[in-house]
């Protein structure tokens, strides 16, 4: 429990640290004059954008698949959430490419109505705000779906049917009892869809919005200024909590309990005609824009480009990388998540929802700001190291950490330890308590108690925290390309290598494999909220 805590605090602290260093004192006017204005405008509007169009997506299809029956619901109810499985850097490339002049697109437009090029007419531009809103809210509004159609399909039947015999309207049982139940659910499904995009920095970059990740990236990177960077961080940082800090308001001002017994379910309404059309078409869209068009795309392009015949040696080692970064972090992260959930599950001490709620804070930190956190602690640790080595037996075993690719797996366990915590917490609450009352009065320990019931009884919900970790660091770009040490490439950042030469393409397959690796988890997370 303390580790983990640990772990995420110590990257706040050094970042605190290099922000307040005299380096930085200097450098805070220009930064406030020309970079934070223009950042700090491109990120709120960016979050405004995407919050509300997640907002509308998640929370009206997630109404319509749990109050109405109409062809393709039960189909449509797990498809929703497959738009997770595409990371926001590659959906950002594959539309600004699918819509570009020489995208497929226009190129069907050309062809069937004879104009010739841009002149003789008009198409949008996706790289820009709007663009960026678009992308995200197609990858992100998932987040809020699953949220708010858990808390719909929790609904007693006698709420709704009470709502109709007062003379309430379907419009009317939406804004007036569905939407206010649900408001909890739809702050933490928003927090997590705006924690996500301001995490990241390939969709952003390539359609020209300047945010504050951005930003970081490029003072940190092309300026080469450390204590800019980590004053751009807090900042962002402010960003995090004021989030976090709204989600709680927002979730603690509505509660609302259930019968203790188990509440019947609400019957659907039955659409048909016109009504069971725009019902499907609202569904069918967001799956259609947000999974079904860009894994056709990378697929088009692998197989147009011939692109099987990458994979060679070179290509094997970057999927090794990649393999083997994501699985040990997964592993390490696993447990030391099932470790911390047994002992908030067994400890009584005071100390522990400090400390299990500071562990829990990792994900809420941004890839940019926890690797600028953690390079001064882990430089700092290579350097004494080597400088001890030197001393004592005259070797220089050089940047241990940051050399090796212990510093980016150490940034993944920061980062989402929470969702290990979060998924093995959830295992474990099924396992009743008396179970561990009877293993304690036979003489059994914490360890042993570890080892012989929870490990074998919560063993799914592990498994499936351990492949929602390992997809989440097969995607992640803002840490990996921060931290990974010269000459190391992952999947990640082999797409991203090709979208800032301006040939995506070629990187389709390294794309199309981080797709694929996503789909079987979001496919897994959506059937197992799935009512019949």
């Amino acid at each position: 429990m303390l580790l983990g805590a640990c772990l995420v605090a110590l990257p706040l602290l050094a970042l605190a640290a290099t922000a307040l260093s005299w380096q930085a004192a200097s450098i805070w006017p220009h930064l406030a004059a020309n970079v934070i204005p223009q950042a700090l405008g491109g990120t709120v509007a960016l979050l405004a954008g995407v919050g509300l169009a997640c907002a509308v997506i998640g929370v009206g299809t997630a109404w319509l698949v749990t109050q109405y029956e109409f062809p393709g619901r039960r189909a449509f109810e797990w498809a929703l959430v497959l738009p997770l499985a595409m990371p926001t850097y590659i959906t950002a490339y594959i539309y600004v490419d699918f819509l570009g002049f020489q995208g497929p697109l226009q190129t069907a437009l050309r062809a069937l109505t004879g104009w010739r090029s841009l002149r003789d007419y008009w198409f949008p531009d996706p790289r820009n705000l709007a663009g960026a809103i678009f992308v995200m809210a197609i990858v992100l509004y998932p987040y809020v779906y699953l949220s708010v159609r858990a808390l719909f399909g929790l609904q007693s039947a006698s709420i709704v049917e009470s709502g109709r015999t007062l003379g309430a309207t379907p419009r009317q049982l939406f804004w007036r009892i569905g939407l206010p139940l649900a408001r909890p659910a739809l702050a933490a499904g928003l927090t997590l869809a705006l924690l996500e995009a301001l995490n990241d920095i390939g969709a952003s970059e390539h359609l020209g919005v300047r945010t504050l990740t951005l930003s970081i990236y490029t003072t940190w990177l092309n300026r080469g200024s450390l204590a800019g960077a980590a004053q751009i961080a807090c900042i962002m940082l402010l960003f995090v909590v004021a989030l976090i800090l709204i989600e709680s308001r927002l979730r603690g001002q509505r509660r609302f309990a259930l019968s203790v017994r188990q509440p019947r379910a609400v019957g659907r309404t039955r659409l048909g005609g016109r009504a069971a059309a725009l019902a499907m078409l609202a569904c069918a869209l967001p799956v259609l824009l947000g999974a079904v068009l860009p894994i056709t795309f990378l697929a088009s392009e692998v197989i147009r480009r011939n692109l099987l015949t990458q994979i060679d040696g070179a290509l094997l080692v970057h999927l090794g990388h990649t393999m083997l970064l994501s699985g040990l972090a997964a592993a390490i992260v696993v447990a030391l998540g099932l470790s911390i959930a047994a002992g908030a599950r067994q400890g009584r001490e005071p100390w522990l929802p400090g400390a299990l709620r500071i562990a829990c804070l990792g994900y809420a930190l941004p890839g940019a700001v926890l690797a600028l956190g953690l390079l001064g602690p882990l430089a700092a640790f290579d350097n004494g190291f080597a400088n001890a080595m030197i001393a004592w037996f005259g070797l220089n075993p050089g940047l241990l950490l940051i050399g090796s690719g212990a510093a980016l797996v150490i940034a993944y366990v920061v980062r989402f330890l929470s969702i290990a915590i979060g998924g093995i917490e959830s295992g474990l609450s099924r396992i009743s308590p008396r179970v561990d009352d009877a293993a304690r009065a036979l003489g059994a320990g914490s360890t042993e108690v570890l080892r012989r019931l929870h490990w074998p009884l919560a063993r799914p919900a592990i498994a499936a925290a351990a492949l929602l970790v390992f997809v989440d660091c097969m995607k992640e770009l803002p840490a990996t390309l921060l931290l990974r040490p010269l000459n190391v490439e992952t999947l990640a950042t082999i797409v991203y290598g090709h979208a800032s030469r301006g040939s995506f393409e070629d990187g389709a397959l390294a794309g199309l494999l981080i797709v694929l690796a996503g789909l079987y988890p979001a496919i897994i997370l959506a059937r197992a909220g799935a009512k019949p």
